[in-house]
């Protein structure tokens, strides 16, 4: 079920490690954004699951904003380096990477479709099966990370995201967005 649900985090992972090749305490950044991004999902699934319903049903689609409004600011940011660097210079990311806030709310915000999954099973979990999902899925939080960063150090994939890491971030980001907006048929889409 969490490989299911969370198979498209490996990729924006990915990316997010690629952005702090080289900067000191990047990867750190991203595994903590990570937990908490995925914590604020499994908190608000098992809330949902004792009948508290934290998010209305209503409102989970406008978790696309968050990813889409990133997307938007990491685009802004690439097109303004790219017009702040001489024509000869190549282009590259610059900055420490992504804020422990930015993963957490990608996270969060493409964890929607996680919530409905996980709130529906964990209803019928009962108390020890909450206890080992939680377990099982926070263990498997770090097995995410361990593959994003595999993948985002590989020589072929780190020179791609080196290469194109700026131009892909903002355009993942904003898929992922427009995807949960219109699949949660926010604004009437």
């Amino acid at each position: 079920m969490f490989a299911a649900t969370n198979v498209d985090d490996i990729v924006i992972l990915a990316l997010f490690f690629g952005q702090t090749a080289g900067h000191r305490g990047g990867a750190v950044r991203v595994v903590v954004g990570q937990y908490l991004g995925f914590g604020a999902l499994l908190v608000v699934s098992i809330v949902g699951s004792l009948g508290a319903g934290l998010l209305p049903a209503a409102a989970i689609p406008y978790l696309g904003l968050l990813p889409l409004l990133l997307g938007v600011r990491a685009a802004w940011s690439a097109w303004r380096e790219r017009h702040d660097t001489a024509d000869d210079e190549p282009v590259v990311a610059t900055g420490n990477g992504p804020s422990v806030f930015a993963v957490a709310a990608v996270t969060f915000a493409n964890g929607g479709d996680n919530i409905g999954v996980y709130v529906s099973v964990f209803t019928t979990a009962g108390s020890g099966g909450l206890i080992v999902f939680a377990v099982v899925f926070l263990a498997l939080v770090a097995v995410w990370c361990a593959l994003g960063r595999f993948f985002a150090t590989r020589p072929i994939i780190a020179r791609a995201l080196s290469r194109w890491g700026h131009i892909l971030l903002p355009v993942v980001l904003i898929g992922i967005g427009l995807l949960i907006l219109i699949e949660g048929n926010a604004f009437g889409l």
